[in-house]
Parts: structure tokens; sequence; C-alpha cells
């Protein structure tokens, strides 16, 4: 498996605080399964000032560490960057690093406010060649009054990752009705750890898979964290990869996330 999401890298923002985390976070890693992690720091101006030079550097000094020890995990860069009015131009200048030098970024929308403009933002992205992949919407507080826009987005091109602990309620019921929700409706192209430690968010990928596929399919769950992802670091266009299932019939009624609550 790949996962193509993880603050794996040492000393680096709100991830893995020292080296024994991350060598620790690795060997928990490999031993679910993931071959490949992307490492990928919060690119945020004002809080997290890290820049694709740094990373890269950091990468490559900690896959160093991974290979004296002997732990079979492949690293590769990436960043978790946030809505900035530059996000464009610091792209196309090799400011902020893609995942895999591919034309593919994992993009964070803000936890607890919708952003102005979000979906412009995204068209212009798209329109200068990048596929953004949208983080963790189903953990977002403001997806409940804003689900269109992420299914407009989606549908226009951008690719959505959903947290692999959201789908076994390490995050609680109400990312768990809007992940669910979202594998129903055929919104979502990757699953990713999201960790940033070995005990408060370790990087456990085949629960969500295994989680995904009760849902989609076996073979489904496998193209969310295998074939896309290899896709991904191959800069594969994305209609050439496999499409997302297509939703349930619209005219299946669904509880609303109160209902289900309320009858939880």
């Amino acid at each position: 498996m790949i996962d193509l999401h993880c603050h794996i890298l040492p000393g680096i923002d709100d991830g893995a605080p020292d080296l024994s985390v991350a060598l620790a976070m690795a060997r928990c890693a490999v031993a679910d399964g993931i071959e490949v992690s992307a490492c990928t720091p919060h690119i945020y101006p004002g809080l997290y000032e890290n820049n694709k030079t740094d990373i890269e550097a950091a990468v490559l000094e900690f896959q160093g560490h991974l290979d004296a020890e002997g732990i079979p995990l492949r690293l590769v860069v990436g960043a978790d960057t946030h809505l900035t009015p530059t996000l464009v131009r610091d792209l196309g200048a090799g400011l902020i690093p893609t995942l895999g030098a591919s034309r593919y970024f994992l993009l964070e929308p803000p936890h607890h406010v919708a952003p102005p403009r979000f979906e412009e933002s995204v068209f212009q992205l798209l329109a200068a060649g990048y596929v953004p992949v949208i983080t963790h919407p189903e953990r977002l507080s403001w997806i409940e009054s804003h689900y269109e826009i992420f299914v407009r987005v989606s549908n226009s091109g951008a690719w959505m990752q959903l947290t692999a602990g959201s789908l076994t309620d390490r995050f609680g019921r109400r990312p768990r009705y809007w992940a669910d929700r979202m594998l129903d409706e055929g919104l979502v192209d990757i699953l990713a750890t999201d960790s940033h430690h070995i005990h408060k968010r370790p990087p456990l990928l085949a629960e969500g898979r295994d989680a995904a596929a009760r849902r989609v399919g076996s073979e489904e769950a496998n193209h969310m964290v295998n074939t896309r992802p290899r896709g991904i670091l191959a800069d594969a266009p994305p209609q050439s990869l496999p499409r997302r299932p297509q939703p349930a019939p619209a005219s299946a009624k669904r509880e609303s996330l109160w209902q289900r609550l309320i009858r939880a």
C-alpha cells in the first residue's frame, strides 16, 4: 500500500516530535503493509514556514536513517498545502512540492471556516494543470453546510482523500458519517493515514481499506490505497486511472447525520 499523507518527518511542524517516534511510526507503517509514505509537512504561511528545499533535505536525511535501521519504507516528497492567493504561482515556481514531483498535490482546507471563493480557487488550480487532492473533507466542521461544494469540485476534476481512521471511528461518529456518505456517493479517490504520531495518530491504512471494502468492494478499496496512489507517483493523467464507482441511485433515501446520531 501507498500512504500519500503522513507527518512522519522528525521535528517538523506538528508531526513526529523526534527521530525515535518517527522510526516507530515507520516500523508501524511497514507492519501494516505500507511500502511507500509521502512525507507531507504543512505549508501554512505564518504558522508552518516549510518549503520544497527544506522538505527534500529532511526526506533525504530521514531515508538514510530508515536504511541504516533496515526499515523497508520508501519515502517520497510532498506537502500538506494550505490555500493562499499565490498558490498557483508558488507551485509553478517550485516553492511548494507536489506529490513525488507529479501534477498532484495535497490541498488542506481550513478546518473550521469555509474559505471564500474555494471553488474558484480549485478551478484555477485545475486550469493551471494541477490536480488538487483535497485532504480529509469528512473531518471539516463546515462540510455539512457546504457539502455540495465538495460534490461540484470533485466532479470538476479535484480528487478527494479520506483519512483511513475516519472509516473506523477513530475521529468519532460525525467524520464517520461523512466518510461513509462520500464513499456511497462515489466521491472518494484515495485513502491515507494523515498520521502524526505513533500513539495518537498511528500510520494505519489497512483498517481503512478493509472498512472501505465493506461499502464499495475490495477492488475499489485496493484502487484507493494502491492503484491510484501509484498512478499519482507515476504522474499518470487522471483519466488513465480507474474511475470511481457510480453512486447509489439518487432515489435511495439517506438518513441525515442528526437522525443517525439520535438513533445511535
